[in-house]
C-alpha cells in the first residue's frame, strides 16, 4: 500500500513522563523541557515546504499543546483525530512504572518498556491500536503533519515501513522527535 508523505511528531516531555508515570488516556502538561521540544519541532518544520499538507493532532492535551507550540507559525488550521490518541493502559493509568506488577521480562527504551503496553490490565493492547492506526492511515487524503504519542507513533511508522507491527520495538523513539516518512523511508530530523 502507498502512503502520502508524512511528518510525525511525538509530544514533548510531560510532568508525568518525567516522573515515570503511565499516562495512556490521562494527561499532564508539558514541562519546560517539553515546551522547548515543541518549539524545536516547529523550527525543524519551518525549514520544510509544507504547502498542501494537512495538520492533524491527537486530541489529548499533551499532544495538542505540542501542536499549538510547534505549528503556531505554520498551520492555519489543526484538526484533531481521536485515532491518534495514545494506547490505553487501563488500570495502570496514573501509576508510576515502578509500582506496576509485571511478570514478564521488560526491556526499557526511550518510550519505556514496550511490553508494558501489551500487558496492561484492561488496556487497549497492540492489536486494537493496530486496527485504529490502520483505519486512520486508510482515511488519509494527502500529505500530513501528525502530532501524536510515543506508542501510537511507533505503530503508525511500523505499519508504513513494514506493513505490520513487527518493527514496533526496533524503531527509534523518544520525546520531541520529528520523523519524516516518504516513499517507504524514514528519517529522524534534527
Amino acid at each position: 500500500m502507498s502512503f502520502p508523505e508524512l511528518y510525525i511528531l511525538r509530544h514533548g516531555e510531560t510532568e508525568w513522563n518525567a516522573e515515570g508515570r503511565m499516562q495512556g488516556a490521562l494527561n499532564s502538561p508539558l514541562t519546560p523541557k517539553g515546551e522547548m521540544d515543541a518549539a524545536r519541532q516547529g523550527e525543524i518544520l519551518r525549514s520544510r515546504d509544507l504547502d498542501g499538507f494537512a495538520f492533524i493532532a491527537s486530541p489529548q492535551g499533551r499532544a495538542f499543546q505540542t501542536a499549538g507550540i510547534a505549528l503556531a507559525r505554520i498551520a492555519f488550521h489543526i484538526r484533531t483525530d481521536d485515532r491518534l490518541r495514545e494506547i490505553g493502559v487501563g488500570e495502570w493509568s496514573g501509576l508510576l512504572r515502578r509500582e506496576l506488577k509485571v511478570s514478564v521480562p521488560m526491556q526499557d527504551g526511550p518510550d519505556g518498556p514496550l511490553a508494558l503496553y501489551e500487558h496492561a490490565p484492561s488496556g487497549e493492547g497492540f492489536a486494537a491500536l493496530e486496527q485504529r492506526c490502520r483505519s486512520f492511515l486508510a482515511d488519509l487524503e494527502g500529505p500530513s503533519v501528525l502530532v501524536t504519542h510515543g506508542i501510537t507513533s511507533r505503530m503508525i511508522r511500523s505499519l508504513i515501513l513494514t506493513g505490520g507491527p513487527d518493527a514496533l520495538g526496533t524503531l527509534p523513539g523518544g520525546q520531541g522527535n520529528v520523523f519524516h516518512l516518504h516513499d517507504g523511508q524514514q528519517n529522524l530530523l534534527e
